[in-house]
């Protein structure tokens, strides 16, 4: 492939019971839609040509001649559909009996079938009367040529490796999908004519969900719709695609006319997970039945816009009914860490730094959970607010507020007289606001924490988030230290959205609105000294970057090892109208230079929990070697 996507297509055509010209027609014509969109593979429903619900007129030597002469329309069609794969149902007769097939046409040949493999005879359905399953693949000659039959044979479309079920076959406690993903198959279509019926909607898109992430493969679900007959059930023409666990497209049921569901499949995601899942490894040398050779074919490449949602932001929640139930379950992941950590080392107190910015919020915010879950006093959370050098009125007042309405112990320690005495002892020119000057007050204030912790047998927890972690923004044995980083494991995007969501939360006034106003605040370590006006002077997403952009490279390069030109590409689309080209490139450049060079500090994290599917804990998910070279990601970054 010329690009890391597969577009694929599910389609629901308005059909005609027996009607296999009409069908036919109808197939075609969607077909040179989806030929101009740059779709390569099309995926029709079960019994597509002549409709499913025909009965016994599949007995007809009428009917199964004209599907056959459907067949033959529709690869000669192919010719003008050229690097399309066209995937229709259709009944053939194999032997004595009648096979309900999927039918692989492209480039004007008819390919492959597929027999159904689970052949139902329970409830509505009643089709052992008309179809048999086939036990070894077979040979059917249609027009003179042959083609094989075969359920342990994929298609090899330029690399990209489909497999085939029908309806039924996916319900079955062994789907046919499970071999041919262990066989290499990255993309499972599966032609459907499953019935509607109340509930049952919900359960068919957990299960193809559920289905896509066993086989970490896309799945291409397309269900019979508006024309089958309604002697007996209604076909509400379901289309979709799910792609490792994840709902990609879906469309509206219940339509009269054609419903279709396009998308572009991440195969070198598909590619990389599989190669990084040692399960999915085992699980082929345990429990692979060997297939046939694939049937190669080529398909036209694309490399146009991508057909698919790129979520600019990976780590928060998407909004909707489970909302609540989201941030409760990520607040409880670092509760329910702390809470073990505090027992285990019998620590009586929390002692937590609270400088008013949204980190340190968190941390308290987890800290007071934590405590109410354990029965315990807030008075034993020891909120400690260090003013410094670079100190707002601001951030100051909201520390205050914070942990007075939470009901927490305040101390407040001035650093700014013994930083002061540190310069005279190192003999540094306090006039210089540089990385000395910086530090310093990091370190010392981190000195105080865990020192207080010392004396009041209690814990430091950290405050320092995922994204922090990554870019390195963080003082070596300063702020990057404590002996429980709660927020160890939430990026930025996710802290922000948190402290949100508390605010909606909480029943005390005073409360939310300093959770408010630290929301509305500037992100900023605040180690220089404030501008005349007392405005905060030192902007962090001036110096490093916009956290949203950081939060997205991290999230693509970690969770699925993408090179920089493809986040790249991502970011353009998923940014579109915030951020120009020339701005993610420059801070995709950043976010390389920073993440390699500040491994070493990510090598001695302290412990800590994980939230979400990405994490840096250098005991769990990401090891690295603290000299490694990012000349290659970079050279890549400068020839975009």
């Amino acid at each position: 492939m010329n690009s890391d996507f597969f577009r694929v297509a599910a389609i629901s055509p308005r059909l005609n019971v027996a009607d296999c010209e009409f069908n036919t027609n109808q197939i075609i014509d969607a077909c040179r839609r989806l030929h101009k969109k740059g779709v390569q593979l099309a995926v029709f429903p079960e019994m597509s040509v002549t409709a499913y619900t025909c009965a016994d007129l599949f007995h007809s030597s009428t009917l199964l001649k004209a599907a056959e002469n459907s067949l033959l329309r529709i690869a000669e069609e192919s010719l003008n559909t050229l690097g399309m794969i066209i995937v229709v149902g259709a009944p053939l007769k194999v032997d004595n009996g009648i096979t309900n097939c999927a039918v692989v046409i492209s480039n004007g040949l008819i390919r492959l079938a597929v027999p159904k493999t689970y052949v139902p005879n329970y409830n509505e359905f009643y089709e052992q009367r008309w179809w048999s399953s086939l036990e070894d693949d077979a040979i059917v000659t249609i027009n003179g040529k042959e083609v094989i039959v075969s359920d342990k044979t994929l298609i090899d479309a330029d690399g990209v490796k489909i497999g085939f079920e029908i309806c039924e076959d996916l319900w079955a406690p062994i789907p046919p999908s499970t071999q041919a993903a262990l066989n290499g198959a990255q993309i499972i279509v599966n032609l459907s004519a499953s019935n509607d019926l109340i509930g049952k909607y919900n359960y068919l898109t957990r299960l193809i969900v559920q289905q896509s992430s066993r086989c970490i493969a896309a799945y291409v679900y397309a269900g019979a719709g508006y024309g089958e007959s309604t002697t007996d059930l209604v076909f509400d023409g379901k289309t979709i695609i799910a792609e490792n666990g994840k709902m990609l497209e879906c469309n509206n049921r219940f339509s009269r006319e054609e419903n279709v569901a396009i998308a572009d499949i991440d195969i070198d995601n598909l590619n990389r997970d599989r190669l990084h899942n040692t399960t999915f490894n085992q699980c082929i040398d345990r429990e692979r039945i060997f297939f046939a050779d694939s049937i190669k074919l080529e398909v036209n490449n694309h490399d146009d816009e991508i057909l698919r949602e790129i979520d600019p932001h990976p780590f928060v929640p998407a909004v909707g009914a489970d909302l609540d139930a989201r941030c409760r379950e990520i607040v409880l992941i670092q509760s329910l860490g702390l809470c073990r950590r505090l027992e285990a080392a019998h620590s009586q107190r929390a002692v937590v730094g609270i400088s008013g910015g949204l980190d340190s919020t968190l941390a308290l915010l987890v800290a007071v959970n934590t405590f109410d879950i354990l029965g315990r006093d807030r008075k034993d959370i020891i909120g400690v607010t260090m003013p410094g050098f670079g100190t707002t009125d601001r951030t100051y007042n909201n520390a205050l507020t914070l942990m007075r309405t939470l009901g927490i112990t305040l101390r407040e320690v001035k650093i700014v007289d013994a930083v002061k005495q540190h310069f005279t002892d190192i003999g540094h020119d306090p006039e210089i606001h540089d990385v000395t000057y910086e530090n310093s007050q990091a370190r010392y204030r981190t000195m105080l924490l865990m020192d207080i912790a010392n004396k009041e047998n209690g814990m430091v927890i950290g405050t320092g988030d995922l994204s922090e972690l990554a870019l390195g923004w963080a003082t070596y044995n300063g702020d990057h230290m404590s002996m429980y980083g709660v927020n160890a494991g939430v990026p930025k995007t996710l802290v922000r959205h948190l402290v949100k969501w508390y605010a909606t939360q909480t029943e005390n006034e005073a409360t939310r609105d300093a959770l408010l106003d630290i929301l509305a605040t500037p992100i900023s370590p605040e180690l220089l000294p404030s501008d005349s006006d007392g405005k905060i002077a030192q902007l962090t997403e001036d110096l490093v970057g916009p956290y949203e952009l950081h939060d997205f490279f991290l999230y693509r390069f970690i969770r699925f090892g993408e090179s920089p030109r493809k986040i790249f590409r991502l970011a353009v689309k998923a940014f579109n109208g915030a951020y120009d080209e020339e701005t993610i490139r420059k801070w995709l450049r950043t976010f390389f230079r920073r993440f390699f060079a500040q491994q070493f500090k990510r090598s001695c994290l302290p412990d800590g929990p994980k939230v979400g599917s990405v994490c840096l804990s250098p005991r769990g998910d990401w090891r690295m070697p603290s000299d490694a070279s990012s000349v290659i990601w970079l050279k890549e970054i400068d020839s975009l």
